[in-house]
């Protein structure tokens, strides 16, 4: 008898933990840590004080929460492709499949969030703020950082499906780094059809969420940038967005995967 998709999930889910395991997967956390801890030796004492130390210190973490993120599932999928072939011709669900992994990433990004956050924390204790425009913002910086890191997670695990090799897979990566922090706006002025392009990105909205729980607006120096306003809704959005992207990469995975049949060797 056929498993349904649900009982296919937990079995699939059970696989990426054996994988885990026996790969010694933890070793992902260390270098969470590690690149938080370097990130903060760098950022200065200025962080969450004045707003350009703020804004260049946030930028610096979310491009560490992308690195992680896509680093976790970028080759998840595709260094399977033949055994997914062959188990996709004796009844295994694509759908359930690519979701057991999306859940297994979920657990694993809340994880890298809360290291992130610890280690940003600690090397910030005298000039974080306490108060957020929802929650504590330690809280609201764990949600920022589990919210980048995981939908980086899920355009990493797109990817995954949708190349052949491991190989091809480290090729894109770098260029999809580049896109995202290129077009975050925080390095270039974004005009026309650029702008436009940046609100697709998840490094736009992961910036302007670490901003609004630091209220940057209201640091020496500020313009007053609309992005940044302290408000519950406006941080509501820039989580909510890079949200919808996850589920949109992992909709795309699953079409894609379902395509491996097709595969000429």
């Amino acid at each position: 008898m056929k498993s349904s998709r649900g009982e296919q999930i937990k079995v699939y889910f059970g696989k990426c933990w054996r994988i885990f395991k026996n790969e010694n997967g933890w070793k992902v956390f260390i270098s969470s840590g590690i690149i938080t801890f370097l990130i903060s030796l760098v950022t200065g004492a200025d962080m969450f004080k004045g707003y350009r130390a703020t804004r260049n210190g946030a930028f610096a973490l979310v491009c560490a929460c992308i690195w992680i993120g896509i680093f976790n599932s970028i080759q998840s999928v595709c260094k399977e492709r033949d055994i997914i072939k062959r188990e996709h011709r004796s009844g295994m669900s694509i759908f359930s499949y690519v979701n057991a992994h999306a859940l297994f990433e979920l657990i694993q990004c809340f994880l890298e969030a809360v290291i992130v956050t610890v280690m940003t924390l600690i090397f910030n204790s005298d000039t974080i703020p306490s108060a957020g425009a929802i929650m504590p913002v330690a809280l609201e910086l764990t949600v920022s950082f589990f919210v980048i890191i995981f939908s980086s997670d899920m355009l990493g695990l797109m990817i995954s499906c949708i190349v052949k090799t491991p190989q091809t897979a480290m090729t894109v990566m770098p260029f999809v780094l580049i896109l995202q922090l290129i077009m975050s706006g925080m390095i270039f002025e974004l005009k026309g059809f650029t702008d436009k392009l940046s609100n697709l990105m998840i490094s736009k909205w992961g910036l302007n969420s670490i901003c609004i729980s630091a209220n940057v607006n209201a640091m020496a120096g500020a313009p007053g940038d609309e992005s940044y306003k302290f408000e519950a809704l406006n941080l509501l959005k820039m989580w909510g967005l890079p949200m919808l992207f996850a589920l949109v990469y992992i909709l795309v995975g699953i079409m894609f995967l379902s395509l491996v049949d097709r595969d000429k060797r």
